[in-house]
């Protein structure tokens, strides 16, 4: 190995402790030590006897014994255990994290917890730059985060470390290095250190495999994959799947649907890491080749949701929010339940400002035209409780909540109204969230609830006149209709209507003399109308009226409500 790795050598520098001034007694103590430069630098008791020292230890030498610890958590390579012995440390004494060789301890236990970009952090120092076994973990981090360059970087600085270790010691490194090799398209190097390794070693013949695919030798590369799959843990069997993927597809053995079909089954069986990262890269690749919308926002969407992608996040958050745009046109092909659960489950990604809201609008309007309405009011309550900013969650909470009523949920429609109560709304708003207030209180039964809530609003009467209607309270009917009565000249249906069903109010209570009058008022501007007969019949003498013709006259009486839309609402089912 030390000659294989020696091809790549250049002398390591001497590394200096930091001047330390003013620190309190075991850093400054810590920061006069040697510095930890190769393997050996980590020893200790663990177990028992560190414990039984760190019991017995005064309070002065405390911390020297919880160092020993904690070097030789790090030799056993208990990462989890050695980052708690040093953050107790910390807290004893802050400035040992000014320290080299505590910063040090503390990236390689990072390192081995697999909290690679912190390790990187920890062991960020100017100082520790040439230090060889600093350089060896962080190689290993960077490797292991994908950043195969900085961690090329990094070798002819660790060697000295790398080398100065015991073959089994030395392996984890050895590995990084290949690994790094493989990533940056240098697979020869690469395939002469892991010579080093058996080929019973499973991680070795994944990354064998890897280098000889690379090389251009695929069959070699494919047996040396297969076995690493037949013996690796979860993880390397996963990194195989995906290897011998992206290799058959690149050598044109497998065509982009058998592709796509095996990382889908990849990624079931293996989430997180690297291996994840590529193959929602691949997937995504071959989804946009094949046009496949759906497929590429869900790929791109959870890159960028968990995945750190640097300078590459802006154009992929464009291209997924134009992936998504396209999915919710209207000709897009894809369903219209199956575009709106889309749009859900990634809606955080949605474009932002006008765009994304108009976006939202569109897609609520077509569910809302499909019948939609549940979904239709979540997608719009997400988007008032979300984006919508104070005034602008007027008109938006009156749609939301007339959406909860046609979806039989006047309970949800007006809470929604009474969550998004402010003082900054125009008097127009107010009176529209009365209004709405009013049917969801009618829906659920509080009638004299709906008339309060009406008192004062403009055209309110019409809305009051169609509850009393409808519970056949012809009294209460007569006056409040009565104020809103139209003129006679030009009458549209729902002027009609209100006029007719006055008619009918009237000769229910038997006012035959108020009814006289009404016939007086209109019955020259009905003459001409279509509903002039009924009119007829329905203010003629309360007498002369048989049940048939009544029941005739009533069924030609204008389906249009005065109560405008909303009365189709009042109709919702609950």
């Amino acid at each position: 190995m030390r000659t294989a790795l020696l091809a790549l050598s250049a002398s390591a520098a001497s590394v200096a402790p930091a001047p330390v001034g003013g620190l309190p007694p075991f850093a400054a103590e810590l920061a006069e030590a040697p510095p930890i430069t190769g393997g050996a630098g980590w020893h200790g008791p663990v177990g028992d006897q560190a414990w039984n020292l760190l019991a017995t230890a005064a309070p002065s030498k405390r911390q020297a014994a919880r160092w020993s610890f904690a070097l030789g958590l790090l030799a056993k390579e208990r990462g989890a255990e050695a980052i708690g012995v040093l953050d107790v440390m910390a807290k004893s004494d802050e400035d040992l994290k000014l320290v080299l060789p505590y910063q040090l301890a503390r990236g390689v236990a990072l390192t081995l917890l697999g909290r690679n970009i912190e390790a990187v952090e920890a062991m960020g120092n100017p100082d520790l730059a040439g230090n060889p076994e600093a350089c060896a973990w962080r190689l290993r981090a960077l490797a292991a985060n994908g950043s195969a360059a900085a961690a090329v970087g990094q070798i002819n600085c660790a060697l000295p470390a790398i080398n100065g270790r015991t073959p089994n010691d030395r392996a984890p490194f050895v590995l990084a290095a290949a690994r790094a090799a493989i990533d940056t398209g240098q697979p020869q190097p690469a395939l002469a250190w892991l010579k080093l390794f058996s080929e019973q070693n499973p991680d070795a013949n994944l990354l064998r495999g890897r280098a000889l695919v690379a090389a251009g030798e695929l069959d070699s590369g494919k047996l040396s994959l297969e076995r690493a799959k037949r013996s690796g843990s979860p993880e390397v069997q996963a990194e195989a799947d995906l290897a011998l993927t992206q290799s058959q597809f690149a050598a044109h053995k497998i065509n982009a649907a058998t592709a796509q079909k095996q990382l889908d089954g990849l990624r079931y069986r293996w989430r997180g890491g690297q291996v994840e990262e590529q193959a929602l890269r691949l997937s995504f690749k071959l989804a946009g080749d094949a046009n496949d919308l759906g497929g590429q926002l869900r790929a791109g969407a959870t890159l960028f949701r968990y995945y750190k992608l640097g300078k590459e996040a802006a154009p992929m958050l464009a291209t997924v929010q134009r992936q998504m745009a396209a999915i919710l046109a209207p000709g897009s092909g894809v369903p219209l339940a199956d575009a709106a659960g889309l749009y859900w489950d990634y809606r955080e990604l949605a474009p932002g400002g006008a765009e994304g809201d108009l976006l939202v609008l569109h897609l609520a309007d077509r569910l809302q035209e499909g019948g939609l309405y549940g979904r239709a009011a979540e997608l719009l309550q997400y988007q008032l409780t979300q984006r919508a900013q104070d005034v602008a969650q007027g008109p938006l909470s009156v749609k939301v909540a007339s959406l909860q009523i046609l979806a039989g949920r006047p309970d949800r429609a007006l809470k929604i109204l009474q969550e998004t109560e402010q003082p900054s709304y125009t008097e127009g708003m107010r009176q529209d969230r009365k209004r709405m207030e009013a049917v969801a209180l009618h829906k659920l039964g509080r009638d004299a609830a709906a008339m309060a809530a009406l008192e004062g609003v403009p055209g309110g009467a019409s809305v009051k006149a169609e509850l009393h209607w409808r519970a056949k309270d012809w009294g209460g009917f007569v006056t409040e209709n009565e104020a809103a009565l139209p003129a006679p000249q030009g009458m549209n249906q729902p002027q009609q209507a209100a006029v007719l069903r006055q008619a009918v109010a009237l000769g229910m209570i038997g006012d035959e003399a108020r009814l006289q009058k009404l016939r007086a008022r209109y019955f020259g501007a009905f003459k001409p109308l279509p509903s002039g007969q009924a009119f007829d019949v329905l203010t003629g003498k309360l007498s002369n009226i048989d049940p048939a013709t009544l029941s005739a006259a009533m069924g030609a009486i204008p389906d249009a409500s005065p109560a405008g839309s909303l009365a189709d609402l009042l109709d919702a089912a609950t």
